[in-house]
C-alpha cells in the first residue's frame, strides 16, 4: 500500500487528495468569551505594555524599540498604546509559509487552520524496546520523513533535540539540514545564537537556488521565545529574531508562560500577560523591518499546582488556548498555539482524549497554526513515532469535522428522499451514494472499523501495535529524494553535516515501475 501511494506521489509531486474530501479547516466558530470580555483582555494587554513595560533589555533591543516610540521608565521599556496599536494595524494579516514544493504551501491567517509537529523533547520512545531513551539526529530525520508521508501533518516544527551533537552550532545546523532533507513541508526551527543563522541561511539559499528565490518563497521559519515571563526580554532570542528577519526568514514570536508560576493563576490574567509579551515581540520585529513576516505565538500553559509540572492535556488548557486564539482573532493577527501536549507517557486513551480535546477547541477558536499537535508525549518531554501515525488519523478527523457541509438544492436531496420512500426504502443503491463514497468521506488509515470477527481472526491487534507496524513500514520505504544531489554535496562539503549518507538511503532499491 505504501509503495503504491509513493509511486503516485512521485508522479504528481504532491499528496494524492483529488478523490478525498476537503480537510481545509475553517475555525473561529467557538467563542468561549463574549466580544466585550475579549476586548477587556486585549485592553489589559495594552495596559501592561504601556504602564508596566518589559525589563532586562540589551542596548540593541532598547535602541530598536525606542526608534518606533518606546519609552524608558526606570529599568523598564514601556510601549505606548498608540505604538502597539499601529503595529497591530500594519502587521500582515496573512503570512505565506512555503514548502519546498508549492503543494505544501500554507496561507496563515484568517480562519484557516493547520496542524503540525513541535517541541524540543530530549527523549524518544524507542520503537524496538518500548522504553524512552535520549533522542539523537537520526531520530529527528526519521521523524521528518515519517511526517512527510502523513497527509494531515501540514508542517514540521523541530519536535526533538539531537542530543548527540557536540556543539550548539552543530546542533542548529544539523537540525535544519535533517529536517529539510526529511520533508518537503514547511520547516520550523530555532537557534541558540544569532551567529548560527548565517550558515543556516546559506543552506536554505543553496536549496532554493538563490537568496532571492528563498526570500520569495521561504520554506523555513524561526521559532523565538523572546520573553522570559513575567515580562523580561531574552536578549539572545531577541538577537536571533532580528537576524532571522534580516536574512529573510519568517519568525514566530512565541511566549511560554505557566499559570500560577510565571503568569497569574487566573486564565484571564495569564492570557492578558502572555498576549502583552507576544505583542512586545511583534513590535520589535516591526521596528527591525515593517514588512517582516511575523506570527504571534502565545502559549498560556496550565500548571498542575500540586506538582508544579505542566498539565498540557487538561480541560483548563483547552480553554486557555482557545481564549488566546480568540484574542488574536479579535486583533486580526496570524497566530499559532500549542495543543496536543498530552501528559500521558504512551499513545493510549489518555493521550487520545487529551490531544483531541485541546486540538479541537484550538482549531474551533481560530488558531491558524497548531504546533505539538502530534507525536508528543509526557508533557512535551518525549516523542513517539508511533504516535505520529495514530495522531495523523486523529488530525484528519478533527480537520474534517471543521469543514462545513455544502447546502444547496442538490445536497438537500428532496427528490432523492421522495423517490426512495416510494421505492427501495434505502439509499445504498443510489448513484449519488456511490459517487460520493470517496469525495465526501475521509477514511482513517489505521483506525479499526472492521467487524468483531474479522478483528479477532487477525490476532486482535490494538491501535498501538498497528501504528508501530505502519510506522516501521513507512520508515523502511519512504526516503524523500527532493534535494538535488549536487546541492546536498555542496552543503556537506561546506558544513559539518553529521547525518551519514548511508542513514538516509533505503537499504535496498525498490523497483518503482
Amino acid at each position: 500500500m505504501i509503495e503504491k501511494r509513493e509511486r503516485k506521489r512521485k508522479r504528481t509531486g504532491a499528496r494524492a487528495t483529488s478523490d478525498k474530501p476537503s480537510t481545509l479547516a475553517l475555525g473561529a466558530t467557538f467563542e468561549p468569551l463574549s466580544k466585550r470580555e475579549i476586548g477587556k483582555i486585549a485592553d489589559t494587554a495594552l495596559m501592561i505594555l504601556s504602564e508596566i513595560g518589559v525589563a532586562e533589555f540589551s542596548d540593541s533591543v532598547k535602541d530598536t524599540i525606542l526608534s518606533i516610540g518606546g519609552k524608558i521608565r526606570g529599568d523598564r521599556l514601556v510601549l505606548p498604546q498608540k505604538t502597539v496599536e499601529q503595529v497591530i494595524r500594519n502587521t500582515p494579516k496573512e503570512i505565506e509559509l512555503c514548502g519546498q514544493i508549492p503543494e505544501k504551501d500554507m496561507k496563515v491567517g484568517g480562519r484557516r487552520g493547520y496542524t503540525g509537529t513541535g517541541g524540543a523533547a530530549p527523549n524518544i520512545l524507542d520503537m524496538n524496546t518500548g522504553a524512552y531513551r535520549p533522542s539523537n539526529l537520526i531520530d529527528l530525520y526519521d521523524a521528518a520523513r515519517l511526517c512527510d508521508f502523513l497527509d494531515h501533518i501540514h508542517f514540521f516544527s523541530r519536535p526533538l533535540v539531537a542530543r548527540d551533537m557536540e556543539t550548539p552550532l552543530d546542533l542548529d545546523i544539523n537540525t535544519a539540514f535533517a529536517a529539510l532533507l526529511g520533508t518537503t513541508k514547511h520547516v520550523m526551527i530555532s537557534a541558540s545564537n544569532p551567529e548560527h543563522l548565517a550558515p543556516i541561511a546559506q543552506i536554505c539559499y543553496l536549496i532554493a537556488g538563490s537568496e532571492t528565490a528563498f526570500r520569495k518563497r521561504p520554506f523555513v521559519s524561526f521559532n523565538t521565545n523572546h520573553i522570559i515571563p513575567p515580562l523580561r526580554f531574552h536578549s539572545d532570542s531577541m538577537a536571533v529574531m532580528a537576524e532571522a528577519i534580516r536574512l529573510g526568514f519568517p519568525v514566530h514570536a512565541n511566549v511560554f508562560g505557566q499559570l500560577g508560576a510565571s503568569s497569574p493563576v487566573t486564565i484571564a490574567g495569564s492570557v492578558a500577560q502572555t498576549i502583552a509579551e507576544t505583542l512586545a515581540g511583534l513590535v520589535f520585529a516591526h521596528a527591525i523591518n515593517p514588512n517582516a513576516k511575523t506570527i504571534a505565538g502565545p502559549r498560556s500553559m496550565i500548571t498542575d499546582l500540586r506538582t508544579g509540572g505542566l498539565s498540557g492535556g487538561s480541560g483548563e488548557q483547552a480553554i486557555a488556548t482557545a481564549v488566546c486564539a480568540q484574542v488574536l482573532r479579535h486583533l486580526d493577527l496570524p497566530c499559532s498555539v500549542i495543543a496536543g501536549a498530552t501528559d500521558s507517557k504512551m499513545p493510549d486513551s489518555q493521550a487520545g482524549y487529551e490531544k483531541a480535546l485541546n486540538i479541537s477547541t484550538s482549531l474551533q477558536a481560530g488558531a491558524n497554526l497548531i504546533t505539538q499537535a502530534c507525536g508528543m508525549q509526557a508533557s512535551l518531554m518525549g516523542v513517539s513515532l508511533e504516535a505520529y501515525v495514530i495522531d495523523n488519523d486523529m488530525l484528519g478527523a478533527i480537520l474534517r469535522s471543521n469543514v462545513g457541509p455544502e447546502v444547496n438544492k442538490k445536497t438537500l436531496a428532496f427528490e432523492e428522499i421522495q423517490a426512495v420512500t416510494k421505492g427501495e426504502g434505502h439509499f445504498l443503491g443510489q448513484a449519488e451514494t456511490h459517487a460520493r463514497m470517496r469525495s465526501d468521506f475521509l477514511y482513517p488509515e489505521i483506525a479499526d472499523r472492521r467487524l468483531i470477527e474479522d478483528w479477532h481472526d487477525s490476532g486482535k491487534p490494538d491501535l498501538y501495535q498497528t501504528a508501530r507496524s505502519q510506522a516501521s513500514r513507512i520508515l523502511k520505504e519512504h526516503f524523500p529524494d527532493h534535494l538535488d544531489p549536487v546541492t546536498e554535496k555542496a552543503i556537506r562539503t561546506r558544513y559539518n553535516i553529521r547525518l551519514s549518507p548511508k542513514s538516509i538511503k533505503p537499504k535496498t532499491k525498490k523497483n518503482d515501475g
